[in-house]
C-alpha cells in the first residue's frame, strides 16, 4: 500500500525520523536486537508520525459552492445545443433519454419461468438475442413462442428460414398466426442479413427470427466448387453485417433473434475431459447479443410409457439487463409447445394465486381434485389461464 504525504508535511522538521542517520541506526538495531525490537520501534515511530498531522491544514479546504454547479449546468446545456446545431436533432444528447426510460419494453418468451429467470419479464425490444444449443433442444419452439407473444400484442413478425425446416402446421398448432407472418427462404447470407437490416430500419416489424446462423451460406461459397478452400468467410460476413444491424436496431424497437447451433471444439476440453462447445458464425454475435440463451435437453416427458415431449433447461448465459447465469426448467409437448398450464399451476400455487389444499386445487372458483385435472382445466379454459398469468406477471414483474 502506498502512502502519499502532503508537501507541507514533508517540509516539516518533524520528519527527521526518516533521515539517513535514523535509517542507519534502525538497520543496525535490526542486526543487533532482532526483529521484535525493530517492530516495536517502527510502531512507536509510526504512532509519533501519525500524531504530527496538523488539523488546521484540512480546515483550509474550500466549501461546496452552488454557483459552480449552476455554471457547469449552463455550460453542459450550451454544449448540448451546439451538438444539436452541428449534427442535427437525432444525434443530440438528452438527459431525459437516459433517466426517463429505466425499464426496457419486453416481449414475453411464453414461459413464466424463463421470463422470471431473465429478470425483466421477457426479452428486451431493440436488442439482439442469441438462442443456441444442440439439435432437438427446443430452439425453434422457443422462437415460435416469442413470435406468438408478439402477435398477441398486435406486432408484425418475420421468420427467415435458412435451414428450410419450417413446419407451418406445427407453428399454427402452437398458436402462431401464420397468415400474418413474413416467411422468407434466403438465397445467400449477404441477402438475408441485408433484408434483416432493411426490416429493422423500417421500424414496422416487432420480431425478426433468423433460423439459423449455421445455415447461412455466403455468396462466394455458393459460386465456388464444393471443397474449395474458404477460410472464415461466414465469420467475416457476420462481423460486417452485425455492425450495421446493431446500429439500426439501437434506433428501433425490433427484437432480433438469432438461432445458432453448436459444434464440439476438438482443440480444447473442459476440466472433466469433455470437448468444449462453440457456436457457429464467429465471435461477433456473442458480443453484440444483449441476451444469450443456452438450451439443454434434460430428459423425456412420458405418459403411460409413451413419449409425449421433452424436458429442457434454459440457461441465461449472458444478460445485459439483469443478473445472468440463471436457469429455467420447463417442458415441451410435441405439437403444442411449452407446457404453459403446468408452469402456471406451479407458480400460481407458489405465489398464492391458486389455492392448494392437499391434493385439491382452487382455481377461480373451480375445485380440481388432482394436478392432472387442474392442468386439463387450465388448458381447456384459455380465459382463466390468461387471467392467472396476468395476475402472476403483475406480482412478479415491474409494470411500466
Amino acid at each position: 500500500m502506498a502512502f502519499f504525504l502532503k508537501p507541507s508535511l514533508l517540509r516539516s522538521s518533524h520528519v527527521n525520523y526518516f533521515r539517513p542517520s535514523r535509517l542507519s541506526s534502525l538497520f543496525h538495531s535490526l542486526r543487533q536486537k532482532g526483529r521484535t525490537d525493530v517492530i516495536g520501534c517502527l510502531g512507536m515511530n509510526a504512532h509519533h508520525f501519525s500524531s504530527l498531522v496538523d488539523v488546521s491544514e484540512f480546515e483550509c479546504d474550500k466549501l461546496y459552492d452552488d454557483t459552480r454547479t449552476t455554471k457547469k449546468d449552463a455550460a453542459l446545456r450550451l454544449a448540448i445545443s451546439q451538438l444539436s446545431g452541428d449534427f442535427g436533432e437525432e444525434s443530440m444528447l438528452s438527459l431525459q433519454k437516459f433517466f426517463g426510460s429505466r425499464y426496457a419494453p419486453v416481449i414475453s418468451t411464453g414461459s413464466l419461468k424463463l421470463d422470471l429467470a431473465l429478470g425483466i419479464g421477457g426479452l428486451p425490444k431493440g436488442r439482439i438475442i442469441e438462442i443456441y444449443g444442440r439439435e432437438a433442444s427446443g430452439k425453434t419452439t422457443l422462437a415460435l413462442h416469442i413470435i406468438k407473444e408478439a402477435q398477441k400484442l398486435g406486432g408484425y413478425c418475420a421468420y427467415f428460414d435458412a435451414e428450410n425446416a419450417m413446419d407451418m402446421s406445427l407453428a399454427e398448432s402452437m398458436g402462431v398466426n401464420v397468415d400474418n407472418l413474413l416467411i422468407s427462404p434466403p438465397d445467400s447470407a449477404e441477402n438475408l442479413l441485408c433484408a434483416v437490416n432493411t426490416l429493422v430500419k423500417s421500424g414496422s416489424v416487432d420480431v425478426i427470427v433468423v433460423d439459423s446462423v449455421a445455415a447461412l451460406v455466403p455468396q462466394c461459397e455458393l459460386d465456388s466448387l464444393i471443397g474449395s478452400p474458404q477460410t472464415d468467410v461466414q465469420s467475416r460476413v457476420m462481423t460486417r453485417a452485425l455492425r450495421k444491424i446493431y446500429h439500426s436496431v439501437s434506433q428501433s424497437q425490433t427484437l432480433i433473434v438469432f438461432i445458432n447451433q453448436v459444434r464440439s471444439s476438438a482443440g480444447s476440453r473442459d476440466g472433466f475431459g469433455h470437448m468444449d462447445e462453440v457456436t457457429c458464425g464467429g465471435n461477433a454475435l456473442q458480443f453484440y447479443a444483449a441476451v444469450r440463451l443456452r438450451l439443454v435437453r434434460m430428459g423425456l416427458l412420458k405418459s403411460e410409457d409413451k413419449v409425449t415431449g421433452l424436458a429442457i433447461g434454459v440457461q441465461v448465459v449472458k444478460n445485459k439487463l439483469a443478473a445472468p447465469m440463471k436457469m429455467a426448467e420447463m417442458g415441451i409437448h410435441f405439437g403444442r409447445g411449452f407446457c404453459c398450464e403446468s408452469e402456471v399451476l406451479e407458480m400460481g400455487c407458489e405465489h398464492g394465486v391458486i389455492l392448494k389444499d392437499g391434493g385439491i386445487f382452487h382455481i377461480e372458483g373451480r375445485i380440481c381434485s388432482s394436478k392432472h385435472e387442474a392442468e386439463q382445466y387450465l388448458m381447456e379454459n384459455e380465459a382463466v389461464l390468461n387471467k392467472v398469468v396476468e395476475i402472476l406477471r403483475n406480482q412478479l414483474f415491474v409494470q411500466v
